[in-house]
């Protein structure tokens, strides 16, 4: 027996308005900026899907460790009836969690949220007939935007925020994500949680800036995406890319920097832009993280940090919390 449904609560013009307005406010911001979730179209996720595949990236093949090693334990712990995953792609290491819940009988319901409508079918349609019985309840939606609009969980319910992806948020933006994931639980649902560790640059920096340069193409896609979506003429072989560790901010910032002055036309948005020579842009914050910072923060949200789990090196952390 299959069961998948889906909610759809991105109105048809939601990515490209929200991409208009990301490149106009960060084209024309002191410093230039713009959000990693653009480097994400088709091809900037097959450069990603390469990226976790590479030597120097540890985060993906580190945090599924310690997912193989602890699902049957978070399940235990939990006893999740519903599933949430924030941000779900492809769910690749999310069987690892739905495995082990069906397998200690709690599980019923999965919950994936995201903004690719094609990946959500896709891939719930696919879990939908590998787990029997399993209720696939997918949600097109920005997490960013839209979490008051999820539907209720039946509990006690698992949140998962994989990946690292809270270290793309500024603290002032993450601490809001945090309280708003946490005012759409019940006391007593759980919050599993993936955050890169404070490391040494010199494990840390080639992570981001990897020999092949496959995290370089990564970083430049942006400018094709912005050049095919809104008819702009950026020379995307023009710009370097850097990687730098910030070690008063504990991140790293991904950049692109122009290589020589240079105008640039973005007609869907009746804009120019000047980029003067060794001009920089920050194309994303990569946060990494301490037991007691997240700790802190996880608190100030209202939660209760229950158990903690790294890899052998202490490279990356999982966390599970629960809603006070």
């Amino acid at each position: 027996m299959t069961s998948f449904e889906l909610d759809n609560h991105l109105p048809a013009d939601f990515l490209a308005a929200s991409l208009r307005r990301d490149v106009l406010v960060g084209l024309t911001a002191d410093p230039k900026v713009l959000p990693p979730k653009w480097f994400y179209d088709e091809h900037g996720s097959a450069l990603f899907e390469r990226i976790t595949e590479l030597p120097e990236y540890y985060p993906t093949r580190t945090e599924r460790a310690i997912l193989a090693e602890r699902a049957g334990q978070i399940a235990q712990i939990t006893g999740a009836g519903t599933l949430v995953e924030l941000g779900a792609g492809s769910a690749a290491k999310t069987r690892l969690l739905l495995s082990a819940l069906r397998a200690g009988g709690t599980l019923h319901r999965y919950l994936p949220v995201d903004v690719s409508l094609a990946t959500l079918v896709e891939t719930g349609e696919a879990l939908s007939r590998e787990y029997d019985g399993l209720v696939v309840h997918a949600v097109a939606a920005d997490f960013e935007h839209h979490l008051d609009r999820m539907p209720e969980a039946t509990g006690p319910a698992l949140t998962a925020f994989l990946g690292g992806t809270i270290g793309n948020f500024e603290p002032a933006s993450r601490a809001a994500f945090l309280a708003e994931v946490r005012a759409g639980m019940t006391p007593g649902d759980w919050f599993l949680l993936g955050t890169d560790l404070v490391k040494d640059p010199a494990v840390l920096v080639p992570a981001y800036d990897d020999a092949a340069g496959v995290t370089a193409a990564f970083n430049r896609n942006v400018l094709y995406v912005i050049n095919r979506e809104l008819k702009a003429d950026f020379e995307p072989d023009q710009f370097g890319h850097l990687a730098i560790w910030d070690a008063e901010q504990e991140w790293i910032e991904m950049r692109l920097q122009s290589d020589r002055d240079q105008e640039v036309r973005v007609e869907e948005l009746d804009l120019t832009v000047q980029f003067a020579g060794g001009e920089q842009m920050r194309t994303e914050i990569s946060a990494k993280f301490r037991r007691d910072g997240v700790q802190r923060e996880l608190a100030d949200a209202g939660f209760g940090l229950w158990k903690w789990w790294t890899d052998p090196a202490d490279q990356f952390a999982v966390s599970l919390s629960r809603a006070e």
